[in-house]
């Protein structure tokens, strides 16, 4: 039986909101006496910033668009850029590809990266979609551990959409504890990582997102000391002669997922694992991406569109955690 969470720092619960990364921020912190908000916000706002400052594709000086842009020839990383790329290369390896942290050509392609939507018609042609595929694929990418370092083999392009978020919400979570606020949620964009409790000993409450339609109740769920990632095909995608594209690419074809997937959920102790896991998890699909979790142990959630509605599929370890937060 594991031990209770241990008292929280304060009796009063502070929270903070912004933007970053295209999307919103949220925290709800119980820190130390004398701790305020501008502190709280002192320590946050400089990692969001470093995030950005080496992950968007979208800022030109960023270290994600100067490899981008770089020639051939092997390139020396900062360590934040090295743990997020090797995290994504070992679970490239790990899903034989479904998390793939070099589709950022494909990303671009089809209209979801900083070059913006396509003009003219919104689905790019065979010999565009070949082009792309060319110069992407994981096992193209070879890294130099000892350089820490990766080798640009010329023309591609990372891009780590399916796990900056998660990791972000990591290395919002680690400094609030450093500043000793080690009763806190954190959420960016939806990905969530819950530490401690609140003041009156209730744990983090938060309703699981659920995809427009879904037939069943919201999913309530506690976090304590654990993160939790959502995939949705509604988040980013466009229509095009009654088809659905969804921003969350194939490497293997090139092309959107066009699986049913609608909807991954993931449970991890940390934010970034979770949502790569829930971006590889959408790819899979159904089938093959349940049997990957349940074999892993992750507890994961995954709703596929049918004919007949919607039809939910849990792993066991996703089954245990809702009985043991019902008991």
């Amino acid at each position: 039986m594991s031990a209770p969470p241990s008292r929280p720092p304060g009796d009063e619960v502070l929270r903070l909101k912004g933007e970053t990364m295209g999307t919103s921020w949220s925290v709800g912190a119980v820190a130390p006496a004398g701790v305020t908000e501008t502190a709280l916000l002192a320590v946050i706002q400089p990692e969001l910033d470093a995030v950005i400052a080496v992950f968007s594709p979208w800022e030109p000086t960023s270290e994600i668009s100067r490899f981008n842009a770089a020639p051939a020839g092997v390139w020396a990383l900062s360590q934040a850029f090295w743990t997020v790329l090797d995290a994504s290369m070992d679970l490239a390896d790990d899903t034989d590809g479904a998390v793939d942290p070099t589709l950022g050509a494909l990303v671009d392609l089809w209209g979801f990266g900083p070059p913006g939507p396509r003009i003219g018609s919104p689905v790019p042609p065979e010999d565009e979609i070949a082009a792309a595929l060319s110069v992407s694929g994981w096992r193209r990418l070879r890294l130099n551990r000892d350089a820490r370092g990766a080798v640009q083999p010329g023309g591609m392009k990372l891009d780590f959409s399916g796990i900056a978020k998660g990791h972000a919400v990591d290395r919002v979570s680690e400094a609030l504890s450093r500043l000793g606020a080690t009763s806190h949620l954190v959420e960016i964009g939806g990905e969530m990582r819950g530490l401690g409790v609140k003041p009156d000993g209730q744990p983090w409450w938060i309703g699981l997102e659920e995809p427009p339609g879904a037939p069943s109740a919201r999913t309530v769920a506690a976090l304590v000391d654990i993160a939790v990632a959502t995939s949705g095909d509604w988040r980013r995608a466009f229509e095009h002669e009654g088809h659905l594209y969804p921003h969350t690419l194939n490497g293997r074809t090139g092309r959107p997922i066009d699986n049913g997937v609608t909807s991954v959920t993931v449970f991890h102790a940390s934010a970034m694992t979770a949502d790569s896991w829930a971006t590889a998890l959408t790819v899979l699909g159904a089938e093959e991406g349940l049997a990957l979790a349940t074999a892993h142990g992750l507890a994961a959630q995954i709703v596929v569109r049918t004919e007949a509605g919607m039809v939910e599929h849990l792993t066991p370890a996703f089954v245990a955690m809702m009985d043991e937060e019902e008991a």
